[in-house]
């Protein structure tokens, strides 16, 4: 993928940071999310790609997506994309700290192809590599990642999210004296912090998006970290209810179509099977991984981290923004 095509990436997560935080701390997530396609979109348009969504978001929540298949961009270099033009929908419009706008682009056959269902996701940063098997027990996973990084098993830091369906998974990591960062939203941002040079994360483990999944595991393949993700029914991951069951029917058969198992155990190089890849995030509120948006008037501020997995060069990028020189379908967006 060539060099340059990063920075335009960057640009496109910049877009929908931007469109998302005009809707911040408004309460309503999927016009949030709805503005950050919109500009997402428009961007990925004018980028020079022959570019295809392979795993878009939106269907779980009801909210709108990049559709899987949708064709972008208007160049000759075949690029697959997987999205999450809003990762915390429910923070940005409640205004909580963690938002950001993520995007992952590689080589055309790149990431596994599935539909937007949930996903077990077990993630730990390179020196743990080659030490995590979705197959085996959390606790197993977990000594053994505390024995191969040299730490007694109640100096491990487990980051997850805070859902009903993790109420038992965090009573077991407590119990072993781990601790537990339960966030409300946001597994992309904690998979990079169990990869980050220096981060007091050193697993994430979640049920949570399979397009946030996809796009975990390619920037921790960028990044030299390690991931395994599992298929799970909507039935399985929230609990049997006529809504539910008709959701996992539905997503079984999409899984058929697509060519995916569900409850079987993808390593990373399955997911993402190349690191001729490029990682864009931006933030739209504070967090661990970036800051917010900051904006006065016409000037807005974006910071924003861009990795290449080839080079496994990463970068931090601070942006000042002009509103009003933007394109005018952005500026109807953003302002």
């Amino acid at each position: 993928m060539r060099r340059d095509l990063a920075l335009q990436f960057s640009r496109v997560t910049e877009a929908a940071a931007l469109a998302g935080y005009k809707w911040l701390g408004r309460g309503d997530k999927n016009i949030a999310d709805g503005a950050a396609v919109e500009a997402m979109r428009y961007m990925l348009n004018q980028s020079d790609i022959d570019g295809e969504i392979v795993i878009g978001e939106g269907e779980i929540d009801d909210a709108p997506m990049l559709y899987i298949g949708e064709k972008l961009g208007h160049g000759e270099e075949e690029v697959d994309i997987a999205v999450d033009p809003i990762e915390g929908t429910r923070m940005t419009a409640m205004g909580q700290a963690n938002a950001v706008a993520v995007l992952a682009a590689g080589e055309r056959g790149c990431f596994l192809k599935a539909p937007d269902m949930y996903m077990e996701k077990l993630v730990v940063g390179p020196k743990a590599k080659g030490h995590i098997d979705l197959n085996l027990p959390l606790e197993t996973n977990l000594r053994n990642v505390a024995k191969v990084l040299n730490k007694p098993i109640d100096q491990l830091t487990v980051v997850t999210l805070a859902k009903p369906r993790h109420d038992e998974p965090i009573k077991q990591i407590q119990a072993l004296g781990c601790r537990v960062f339960a966030l409300p939203d946001g597994d992309v941002a904690a998979s990079i912090l169990c990869s980050m040079p220096i981060s007091e994360v050193d697993v994430m483990y979640c049920v949570g998006g399979a397009p946030e999944g996809v796009i975990s595991a390619a920037v921790t393949r960028a990044l030299g970290g390690d991931m395994q993700g599992r298929l799970l029914l909507r039935n399985k991951a929230k609990g049997n209810s006529p809504e539910n069951d008709a959701a996992a029917t539905t997503e079984l058969a999409r899984c058929k179509d697509m060519g995916v198992e569900v409850d079987r155990v993808y390593k990373l190089e399955e997911l993402v099977k190349s690191d001729n890849l490029v990682f864009s995030a931006t933030g739209i509120t504070k967090g661990d991984l970036l800051e917010g948006v900051r904006r006065d008037g016409d000037v807005a501020i974006t910071e924003t981290l861009l990795v290449r997995g080839k080079s496994r060069t990463v970068r931090k990028i601070e942006s000042i923004h002009y509103v009003a020189r933007k394109d005018d379908e952005i500026k109807r967006i953003i302002l």
